[in-house]
């Protein structure tokens, strides 16, 4: 058997709103973030614009380096057509079999040190070349990133 108790029922009572106030309040939030929704358009325009600009000169830049690989490639290959016709004319020229060895060997000798020099400078001009490429998008990105953490 239970008891009951007569106990008055407690009714929770709420705090006047006040809807002017609570306008207000939510137009000075809305207001913030229109504001900060305009700030962030404004760096993510700004960061466009930035990278816009990278990628343009990095296209100017792989342009220009392309056209000096190009030149280097075609002063090696005239070096090296030069030294071959230079080569097939002393063989010609040679009057003995010990003298066509000696120029052959020298020949090649001279081949293999020029096929490593041209070497060297395409791998120093390519070097060079990528650093000059990927520098402005890399700069680009890198201002990107620490507007974003600054945000």
């Amino acid at each position: 058997m239970s008891k009951t108790t007569d106990k008055p029922t407690e009714t929770a009572e709420f705090p006047a709103v006040d809807a002017g106030k609570a306008t207000d309040q939510l137009r000075a939030v809305a207001e913030k973030g229109v504001e900060q929704s305009k700030e962030a358009l404004a760096k993510f325009q700004s960061g466009a614009e930035d990278t816009r600009k990278a990628l343009e000169s990095t296209a100017e830049t792989a342009k220009s380096v392309g056209n000096e690989l190009s030149l280097k490639m075609i002063a090696a290959l005239r070096a090296n057509a030069e030294a071959d016709f230079s080569h097939a004319e002393a063989l010609v020229r040679a009057k003995s079999l010990p003298e066509v060895f000696e120029l052959q060997t020298t020949f090649l000798r001279k081949r293999v040190e020029m096929g490593v020099e041209q070497a060297k400078e395409f791998q120093e001009l390519t070097t060079k070349a990528a650093t000059d490429v990927s520098k402005p998008v890399k700069d680009a990105f890198e201002k990107v990133l620490q507007n974003l953490k600054a945000a």
